[in-house]
């Protein structure tokens, strides 16, 4: 046998065990649910084997920095968003910086965003989605959002507009798609950017499209809870080639060179340019035109993510699903509570199940979720519920357009139950009859 057939067949024989290992260890397929000791987590990964045997696979080449893993996934995760390119990144929140630092470049001439332009926004939602918008110098303009959609209210933006205004940059909250068409609208009047963090939206559609697809860039997160997961993990995308090299360039340290890890002359003229100050020939692999990070992914998250990626339309259906179960079991209580709705003319992928206790009603925010959580059902807020009030906005130059009046009504009344893909029917109705009976013992 040659050393070349012996990689291989060693190489089947290890996967074919990591497979069996899945099954006596990691397999939950057996585990009853039992509502006395079970935790009903708000998110979690979902996998199986193949994940573990496609993680294994990598480990085995030990190529640990992006390789022939990364380069399958960033392609199949275009063609899966339908769009031009993508680029796997460290986390969402990595994915935001970039797709915002971007927009910064000197290479977009007069659409560069320089400090002191603004950006609307909203401050209901997690931080990252407009701590880039800070980190470079920008001012966030914020607008506030509608109750039980949780999104911007679009109505709003043009009276938020100045010359100085140069994005919009907002969330899909939950996965609820915001009113693209109205937002691509006013962006294309005013001539701005639009950067959709679809981090918790992924799945989720806008009119028959995908969100994320109609901005000029998009990100999405593969944190663990989010809709597919490599662990730690994101990606930007987008249909302008230009804004993808200037992305790629500040993912890689803000280099001038394109070349893959372990390749070298892509360009055919590695020592034949000349760039800024530089003499002629300097090496182009080590010529830089942004001031850049490292926020590159291993080879073995893109190997995880490979295989989650065929799971997500799976993964969308459970997710609304279980949404749907929880609002048939819960669309009564609407004198308790504000009930979620989906965007007019969307079809969520939902991240959760969001709730926002009445004003009169017999109960806080607080203590139900003291009651749910005591019964091991996990909740969440709406992530940092206003911003502007975080300890870490105190010293931020930003500007307030109109009102936060129902942001802060969701910083003080809203928290969400999970709907991710591994809860179960009988999990989903242990949350149902939970809410039921606090509510019920309330009145």
């Amino acid at each position: 046998m040659d050393a070349e057939t012996l990689e291989k067949v060693t190489r089947l024989e290890i996967l074919s065990k990591v497979e069996n290992y899945y099954e006596l260890f990691h397999s939950e397929r057996n585990i009853d649910f039992d509502p006395e000791a079970t935790q009903v987590s708000y998110g979690g990964r979902v996998y199986d084997e193949k994940e573990m045997r496609s993680l294994v696979d990598s480990s085995l080449d030990f190529w640990l920095t992006a390789g022939r893993y990364n380069k399958q996934f960033e392609k199949e995760y275009a063609e899966f968003l339908g769009v031009r390119y993508a680029l796997l990144t460290n986390s969402g929140s990595s994915a935001n910086l970039l797709a915002f630092s971007a927009l910064t470049s000197p290479k977009l001439k007069e659409r560069q965003i320089k400090p002191g332009d603004e950006v609307i926004t909203v401050a209901a939602g997690f931080p990252t989605t407009v701590t880039p918008i800070v980190q470079n110098g920008a001012v966030p303009v914020f607008i506030d959002v509608e109750l039980g959609t949780y999104n911007i209210i679009v109505d709003r933006i043009e009276e938020a507009i100045t010359p100085k205004t140069k994005a919009i940059m907002v969330a899909h909250t939950m996965g609820n798609p915001f009113e693209l068409d109205k937002v691509m609208g006013i962006a294309a009047k005013y001539n701005l950017w639009v950067v959709e963090d679809n981090c918790d939206a992924l799945g989720s559609k806008f009119n028959e499209k995908l969100t994320g697809t109609y901005g000029h860039i998009g990100t999405s997160s593969f944190y663990p809870p989010h809709h597919m997961t490599m662990g730690e993990g994101g990606a930007v995308y987008t249909n302008n080639a230009l804004l993808k090299s200037i992305i790629e360039s500040f993912r890689d340290w803000g280099r001038d060179c394109w070349c893959p890890s372990g390749c070298d002359n892509t360009c055919n003229k590695r020592f034949g340019w000349e760039l800024g100050s530089l003499p002629f020939g300097y090496d182009h692999k080590y010529t830089y035109s942004h001031i850049g990070y490292n926020l590159r992914v291993t080879e073995m998250q893109a190997a995880i993510g490979v295989e989650q990626l065929k799971k997500v339309p799976a993964f969308t259906q459970a997710r609304k699903d279980n949404f749907q179960r929880l609002f048939e079991g819960l669309k009564d209580l609407g004198e308790h509570f504000i009930l979620p709705r989906a965007t007019e003319n969307s079809d969520p992928s939902w991240f959760g199940f969001m709730l926002t206790v009445q004003d009169d009603a017999k109960f806080t925010k607080n203590e139900i979720v003291e009651y749910l959580e005591a019964n091991r059902i996990q909740t969440r807020m709406l992530f940092a519920g206003n911003l502007t009030r975080q300890p870490a906005f105190h010293n931020v130059n930003y500007r307030i357009s109109g009102d936060l009046k129902n942001t802060d009504k969701i910083m003080h009344d809203t928290f969400l139950v999970g709907v991710y893909p591994g809860l179960t029917h009988e999990k989903i109705d242990y949350v149902v009859g939970k809410i039921r009976s606090f509510v019920l013992a309330k009145n």
